[in-house]
């Protein structure tokens, strides 16, 4: 995707991968429908927007203290967190009934409530509570009172981390467990992406206040020294590639004819014309940018029914992406099969009469820089030869000169394995996890950093060939193919193991 930094220069999109590929749960909210969810484990229903004055969740604020791991005076000051909370099918403390939680990622907690139906749909099966918790630094949840004094500089910015937000999330379920008097009522976390990565360590890191959790999409071993920087791009060409042949070819082909078309007389003239860009957008590594994110994009969000989450977009929309560039009627013209790919992605509605490269510009990212650039630090920007993108190196030592120059502090690559682990993480969680789901589907690139082999009993992999970004976690459709609902049904009984041995030790 496109992204502008703070020095409003344009990143480039292999940069830009590490920066915000995660945000992409939480850029646009998908339109959904809640409505009674009767008795079934899953509830299907259609895509219809959700008013504003019809939110499935009340929205309340926990005052949680800036700093949880020193004691100096500035570590006590305090902030307000903001979460959802959903208690319509809750079974109640009386019945030691579960709570689900959603351990939130980079962005506005409404949008990860919007977009993960799984847990509203299992909700009267389980009798849950349902609790969406805002990630510090994201959405309403800002220390030192707003956006602009908070990301200022690194010493505010420094309580922003993976380990803050754990420990954000492990107080704020205590006391509210205490306050409602169910303190006997088990825990499951589930999480999406950057989400599900939390979900995964917070199983990890506090067993004592989650039974379980359900992590989705988390590429937890996405770090320096455990997986090729080049597998994540690699995963992309596959998409591709599966789908057709030549669509891969004229794709990989395209990139030289445009760096061209800018060298020549009247070449952007043409881009601009071929391309329906609305007027004077185009500059070379706008455009690039802006073809590279609808062809990620549409590789992790590769879903079997139509979709409205980033982009307004077809099922399959790789699929028929390709087919637009093998149609026969855009004849040898690479600018205008390529136009047909990008005319799917970005305006599948038909209802623009140009296209805007600003479409794919995601704007407040400040946090996600500052995470990406000091601990969250995810090699995927190496293409080889063979890629569907130019050939590239990856280049730690460019990306952590401009964290440094950004950000005031150089990165710490190998902070999250020495965390949380990742080495080795069989036989590390072997001896000491127990009850995680780990989903993914290998049709999504950040798939190439999951853990895609069960470790134990009760820490399970389930990969879905044909399975997008967190797909599992979406509202389930009359659509939904049967390798998605056979996932869901696996997830459910699994899940329905824990609470069974949970109360029979707890009785």
């Amino acid at each position: 995707m496109i992204v502008l930094s703070n020095n409003k220069k344009m990143e480039s999109p292999v940069r830009v991968i590490m920066f915000s590929l995660f945000f992409m749960l939480s850029i646009f909210p998908f339109s959904i429908a809640v409505r009674s969810f009767g008795n079934s484990y899953l509830h299907h229903h259609s895509s219809e927007s959700l008013s504003s004055s019809d939110r499935p969740y009340e929205v309340k604020y926990f005052t949680q203290i800036l700093d949880h791991f020193n004691f100096n005076p500035k570590s006590y000051d305090t902030f307000q967190q903001r979460y959802l909370i959903n208690d319509t099918h809750w079974g109640g403390a009386k019945e030691a009934a579960p709570i689900f939680v959603y351990t939130g990622n980079e962005g506005n907690i409404t949008w990860f409530a919007q977009n993960t139906g799984f847990m509203f749909d299992i909700a009267p099966h389980f009798h849950a509570l349902l609790v969406f918790i805002e990630h510090r630094y994201y959405g309403d949840s800002i220390p030192f009172g707003d956006t602009e004094v908070a990301y200022s500089n690194a010493t505010t910015l420094g309580y922003l981390s993976s380990t803050q937000a754990l420990a954000d999330y492990a107080t704020l379920i205590i006391d509210l467990k205490k306050n409602l008097t169910a303190e006997q009522s088990p825990v499951i976390v589930f999480g999406g992406s950057y989400g599900g990565m939390l979900a995964a360590w917070f199983r990890l890191k506090y067993p004592h206040v989650a039974i379980g959790a359900l992590a989705s999409s988390s590429p937890i071993l996405q770090f320096d020294d455990i997986i090729s920087p080049y597998a994540f791009n690699d995963v992309i060409t596959k998409d591709y590639k599966s789908e057709s042949e030549s669509c891969y070819r004229t794709i990989k082909g395209s990139w030289k004819e445009i760096d061209e078309a800018f060298t020549r007389t009247g070449g952007i003239e043409e881009l601009e014309k071929s391309f329906h860009i609305c007027k004077d957008q185009v500059q070379n590594e706008w455009l690039r940018s802006w073809i590279q994110t609808a062809i990620v994009y549409a590789a992790m969000t590769d879903y079997p029914t139509e979709s409205n989450f980033l982009q307004p977009l077809p099922a399959y929309p790789v699929r028929q992406m390709c087919k637009a560039i093998d149609d026969p009627k855009a004849g040898n013209n690479t600018f205008a099969k390529l136009y047909g790919a990008m005319n799917i992605y970005y305006n599948y509605s038909g209802t623009k009469p140009c296209l805007n490269l600003s479409d794919s510009v995601f704007h407040g990212m400040d946090g996600w820089y500052w995470q990406s650039c000091t601990e969250m630090i995810l090699p995927t920007q190496g293409n080889n030869e063979n890629s569907i993108f130019p050939a590239s190196t990856y280049n730690y030592t460019g990306l952590a000169s401009e964290c440094q120059v950004e950000n005031g502090v150089p990165p710490r690559p190998h902070w999250i394995t020495t965390e949380f682990g990742g080495h080795d993480i069989k036989r590390v969680l072997k001896r000491f996890g127990s009850n995680i789901i780990f989903f993914n589907g290998l049709r999504d690139p950040w798939s190439a950093g999951g853990i895609l082999e069960s470790i134990s009993e009760s820490i399970v992999a389930i990969v879905s060939t044909q399975g997008a970004h967190h797909v599992d976690l979406r509202f389930a459709t009359n659509d939904d193919p049967k390798w998605l609902k056979d996932v869901r049904e696996k997830e459910i009984q699994i899940m329905n193991n824990w609470l069974q041995e949970y109360y029979t030790v707890t009785n």
